[in-house]
């Protein structure tokens, strides 16, 4: 059983998916202990209490500076000992301890083709708004396992989007997530549970 704590700090819909997936067989051999966020707000915590999932929130703003908040964060995730750390919306830097405690056992979703719009204060619809500036006609998803940098990990799963000539980022927002995230977010997490896709590699797809 691959057990896995899901990190978030919005409403969840990647969160979402993983449960659909777990509930409905999609995924397989997987247990989510956890979910984490930063925001006590989140409706992804709510989401986690309505399937009996462990809700919990660490806050930098609870601490009295960052250190301390990295260091009750890899406590809690130490703590936990999942076999997996899934970033699913996480707008908080992971602190490097955590990386190297889990070296390899991380794995984020990004929500464009990386390379392409990612990086320092590519997060979120700002993403979206550089694509569109750009004048991209696809984008898409990616997931990939987290290192030290932003966005630098081996990459383990991508999937195109085709950009509509009217999107707003907003739009394109919904749309990725809805034919790119909610599909190959929980596809990853499946393949690693299944051992398809092996800690630390990367695939192409």
């Amino acid at each position: 059983m691959l057990k896995i704590v899901v990190c978030v700090s919005g409403g969840g819909t990647n969160l979402q998916a993983i449960i659909d997936g777990i509930e409905n067989n999609s995924i397989t051999n997987t247990q989510i202990q956890a979910v984490i966020s930063n925001n006590k707000n989140a409706y992804a915590l709510e989401r986690a209490r309505k399937h009996g999932i462990e809700a919990l929130c660490l806050s930098p703003r609870e601490f009295s500076d960052r250190e301390e908040f990295n260091a009750s964060f890899c406590q809690t995730m130490g703590e936990l000992n999942p076999d997996l750390i899934v970033l699913a919306g996480f707008l908080v830097t992971i602190p490097a301890r955590m990386v190297s405690d889990f070296r390899g056992r991380i794995i984020n979703i990004h929500p464009s083709l990386i390379p392409s719009f990612c990086g320092v204060g590519y997060y979120g619809l700002k993403v979206h708004e550089a694509a569109l500036a750009r004048g991209v006609k696809i984008s898409g998803a990616t997931v990939h396992f987290v290192d030290e940098g932003t966005d630098t990990g081996p990459i383990i799963l991508q999937k195109a989007v085709e950009v509509g000539a009217c999107q707003t980022p907003e739009s394109l927002q919904k749309k990725i997530m809805e034919e790119a995230e909610w599909v190959i977010l929980p596809l990853a997490i499946n393949e690693i549970a299944a051992g398809k896709i092996k800690i630390g590699e990367s695939r192409e797809e």
